[in-house]
């Protein structure tokens, strides 16, 4: 029958090669060569993925010489057709204008029973062994995975989507298009919020709003770099850069406006406007009464904003996003903080609350 399953292969008659290996099979459920053209079937019906997957069973468990050749030239054949494809899909997603700029994904928190299923499938998807994709898919939070064209990571996403990996991205012009307000005061105003901001041409004016319209709140912590002396090599002063502090900001998001309202804890006048916390006189410097204002003013937003799904996992996040500093640094963070030099932990927080904002207008949209 083995020559009967060969020779309706090499006559393209498939139809016939799946009744022949069908009874081979119910015949033999282990044997190899049946095994092996159940996989070339689900080849040549375009089955990439379980055709792999059956050929990788193979090499694992023949020891047949010239099957194992076989299926080791089944397995670079299809895997030279899944480059092929990508390269094409890249290569039309990529014409279009579109998504010739930067572009940003993200890998989505997997946990539970489901992250067994989805490590294989991301590590099959990207090519990757089961320990790297382990390490690579978040517990928590996200992980900035790839930057490039827009095209390209729009390829790489819809495969992704497609093997169950969640994963988002955005370009560069879309995060750009978001309107970003600095928040100075709250006003006692009712029922509506109202806010006096500055634009990012630093423009104050007043700014209205629903509660309702906040649909998310992003928090994090920026930490604040200073230069100091320390011992090094045989007792030698040395200059280097240490974490001082952090400054605490919170971005407020209205999808339905696409825009962004940052409070930042020293740039918030709390002698101004909404009475909040103490309003005693802040020296800026007493960061112990800022702190105690700043947690009175998030008590505050929360009690106003139920509704509002809080993001508080920016810290994992921009430790991820080490490996991108020099494309980073390209986004303006609209962090306004005393630095000696830029830091990428500032456009690491645009960046974040960006993504969560598209994310939460597309939702919004939908």
């Amino acid at each position: 029958m083995l020559d009967e399953i060969i020779a309706a292969f090499d006559r393209q008659d498939y139809r016939l090669a799946a009744q022949l290996v069908s009874q081979l099979l119910a015949q033999s459920p282990q044997n190899p060569w049946a095994l092996f053209y159940a996989g070339r079937l689900q080849e040549v019906a375009g089955k990439l993925d379980v055709a792999l997957d059956r050929y990788r069973q193979l090499l694992r468990d023949t020891t047949n010489p010239k099957l194992v050749i076989q299926v080791r030239q089944s397995i670079q054949r299809v895997e030279a057709i899944q480059r092929e494809r990508r390269q094409q899909a890249i290569a039309q997603a990529t014409a279009e204008p579109n998504n010739n700029a930067t572009g940003f994904l993200v890998l989505e928190a997997v946990t539970g029973d489901d992250r067994a299923t989805v490590v294989q499938n991301f590590a099959r998807a990207m090519k990757l062994d089961a320990y790297t994709t382990r390490l690579l898919i978040p517990n928590r939070g996200w992980r900035l995975y790839r930057v490039g064209l827009a095209g390209e990571l729009q390829v790489y996403s819809q495969e992704l989507q497609q093997a169950g990996v969640p994963n988002f991205w955005a370009s560069q012009p879309e995060i750009q298009a978001i309107q970003i307000f600095r928040v100075n005061s709250f006003q006692p105003a009712a029922p509506k919020a109202t806010v006096v901001c500055q634009n990012v041409h630093d423009q104050i004016g007043l700014l209205s709003f629903d509660w309702s319209e906040v649909r998310q709140r992003v928090e994090g912590m920026l930490p604040i770099f200073e230069q100091v002396l320390d011992l090094g090599y045989r007792n030698r002063l040395e200059r280097k850069e240490e974490t001082q502090d952090y400054a605490h900001f919170c971005d407020l998001h209205l999808p339905g406006r696409r825009c962004i309202l940052r409070l930042h804890d020293s740039g918030y006048q709390f002698g101004q406007g909404l009475v909040v916390g103490t309003q005693a006189a802040i020296d800026p410097l007493d960061r112990n009464t800022i702190r105690t204002n700043w947690n009175q003013l998030m008590a505050l937003i929360k009690r106003q904003t139920p509704q509002a799904e809080t993001w508080s996992n920016f810290t994992p996040f921009a430790e991820t996003a080490a490996d991108f500093t020099v494309p980073l640094l390209r986004l303006t963070s609209h962090i306004h903080l005393s630095r000696q030099a830029d830091s990428y932990w500032d456009s690491a927080f645009q960046l974040y609350s960006s993504l969560i904002l598209l994310r939460g207008v597309k939702q919004f949209a939908s």
